[in-house]
């Protein structure tokens, strides 16, 4: 049985999950920090780095845990930040030692930097050398390099360049210090419904660019909020397009063989790929539904099923539940959701349609926000009247009389 210190953690992204399970007793995760101080501090900053939690890594780091701690398949904390996409983790694990080259039991090296590019700071995703046999790794990185340099939209990371001709070879593209979307939401909660729809049509207008791209649509198959990041403006942009695929000459997809990707992020997959049909863009629309829900529920999806769980769920034809109070749902948000996530992927809409009705909605809170602003100055200057006129009339009162 593997000890506390050694609980291995599952591949998928190398490290972009939590710990599994074994070893660790479902009562060691607690609140603030995420981890029971009897746990061994090296697992604790995994879990810490996992969540993004910088205050309670640096905590750990002063105390004399090591930054390069290893579990027991070889990785590091910085394995994970630099999977998960934690652009600021990775920035602060470097500044405190991390080692770059540090290889896990695949392989496979932190994947993801920051680096300086003509005086601009860029993300570089690197393929190392020891990854040349892999043929599949091999091919995903050149599809991934052949659709960056197809696109160019506000809403799609910018693809800037790449080193194919050398080791490692490398994809550089425009770095947002923000973060993704994830850890903008581990930080706030629910967002206000008119946040909330501002973000859902950043996504959707770059996800719809991908679909209407010609000669060959773009699907984009790992829509999740990891996937999607914040610039210094709040924009939202679409990024990581390892799983994307084009479809040239047909309509829909069907994989030769269940994606390797998915093993260990179901929460976000449409069913028609969990039940290894074939699919269409509407994958996207589906994934899109659980992002939106999300930002007003303030939790992910099924947050309380195991990931194999919410795969049979949505299989089953069952939806998370919508706990939020209904009038964050108002003016046909709920109702979006709704048809975003049908059974059947053609009864979904598409993106331009969702971002018709994406924008109404958008109209009417911002006309409510105006009507309530207005209504608040109205009822401010009412007020400085009244006791303005309150005010004389006192002064009147006390005036002595002839």
């Amino acid at each position: 049985m593997e000890s506390k210190s050694q609980s291995r953690f599952p591949l998928g992204r190398q490290s972009s999950l939590a710990p599994e399970k074994d070893g660790v007793s479902d009562d060691s995760v607690t609140a603030g920090h995420g981890v029971d101080e009897g746990i061994d501090s090296g697992l604790r900053l995994m879990y810490m780095t996992n969540d993004g939690d910088l205050e309670g890594m640096e905590e750990l780091l002063d105390s004399g845990t090591s930054v390069n701690y290893k579990d027991i398949d070889g990785r590091t904390a910085l394995h994970i930040a630099a999977c998960q996409g934690y652009a600021d983790v990775v920035d602060f694990l470097l500044k405190n030692g991390a080692h770059v080259d540090a290889m896990d039991r695949w392989g496979s090296t932190g994947t993801y930097c920051v680096a300086l590019w003509r005086g601009t700071e860029v993300a570089v995703k690197k393929l190392g050398e020891e990854l040349f046999t892999d043929e599949d790794k091999v091919k995903a990185f050149g599809d991934e390099l052949a659709l960056l340099q197809k696109i160019r939209h506000p809403n799609v990371v910018q693809f800037l360049g790449a080193v194919t001709q050398s080791s490692p070879m490398m994809i550089i593209t425009e770095y947002l210090p923000k973060g993704d979307l994830r850890a903008f939401l581990k930080r706030k909660g629910a967002l206000k419904p008119i946040t909330a729809v501002k973000f859902a049509l950043d996504i959707a207008r770059g996800i719809n660019y991908l679909h209407e791209h010609k000669p060959e649509a773009i699907i984009h198959r790992d829509l999740e909020p990891e996937n999607i990041l914040r610039d210094d403006s709040g924009l939202l942009k679409v990024a990581d397009f390892g799983l994307s695929k084009l479809m040239k000459f047909t309509k829909t997809v069907k994989e030769d063989r269940p994606l390797a990707r998915q093993e260990d992020s179901w929460r976000y997959v449409a069913p028609e790929v969990l039940k290894h049909e074939e699919y269409d863009t509407k994958v996207d629309v589906f994934s899109f539904a659980l992002i939106l829900q999300e930002m007003i529920e303030g939790c992910p999806p099924f947050s309380m099923k195991q990931e194999i769980e919410v795969a049979k769920a949505y299989v089953a034809n069952e939806r998370p539940p919508f706990r939020a109070s209904q009038k964050l749902y108002a003016h046909g948000l709920r109702e979006l959701i709704e048809d975003c996530w049908e059974e059947q992927p053609s009864k979904r809409p598409t993106f331009q349609r969702i971002i018709i009705r994406l924008e109404e909605i958008n109209r009417i809170l911002l006309h409510r926000r105006r009507w309530k602003a207005c209504a608040l100055n109205i009822f401010q200057k009412l007020k400085a009247i009244l006791k303005f006129d309150h005010s004389n009339s006192k002064s009147r009162s006390s005036r002595p009389t002839v």
